[in-house]
This record gives C-alpha cells, sequence and structure tokens, in this order.
C-alpha cells in the first residue's frame, strides 16, 4: 500500500517538491540532533572530567545511529524521486 502511494506521489509535480522537503528536513534535523547530543556531551564532560571516555562514545554511537535514520530518509525521498 504505501509502494503504491509513493509511485501515485512521484507521478505528480508535488512528489518532487515533497521529495526535496524531506530531504532538507532530514539533513536538517540529523544536524540539529547530533549538535545537540555533542553540546551536552562537552557539558557533561566539563561537569565530570572523568567520565570523558565513556560520555564520548556514547555520543559517537548516538550520532551514529541519527545519522543512520537521516540517510534512510534521504534515500527515501531519492527513490520518490527516481521511481518515475
Amino acid at each position: 500500500m504505501l509502494l503504491s502511494i509513493l509511485l501515485q506521489a512521484a507521478g505528480s509535480g508535488i512528489g518532487y517538491m515533497g521529495a526535496a522537503l524531506g530531504a532538507g528536513l532530514a539533513a536538517i534535523g540529523a544536524g540539529l540532533g547530533i549538535g545537540k547530543i555533542g553540546s551536552s556531551t562537552q557539558e557533561s564532560i566539563a561537569r565530570q572530567p572523568e567520565a570523558q571516555d565513556d560520555l564520548r562514545s556514547s555520543m559517537i554511537i548516538a550520532a551514529a545511529l541519527i545519522e543512520g535514520v537521516a540517510f534512510a530518509a534521504i534515500v527515501v525521498c531519492l527513490l520518490i524521486v527516481l521511481m518515475k
């Protein structure tokens, strides 16, 4: 069902606009999320320097997960554009 909706949207001009908007929002959201994680980690390291290694590894894992979700969203948006 979802594939048929995507194919119908891809056939019209509004599908291209929606795909571009979705890719942009995914990139902006990922950038904001990773920035927030980085700033929170730096604040935590400043408060508790002895926990630096644990905090940094947790930050890297969370940033990788956010980046993976953003990449998947951008791929879906590109599929909408390319499936004409």
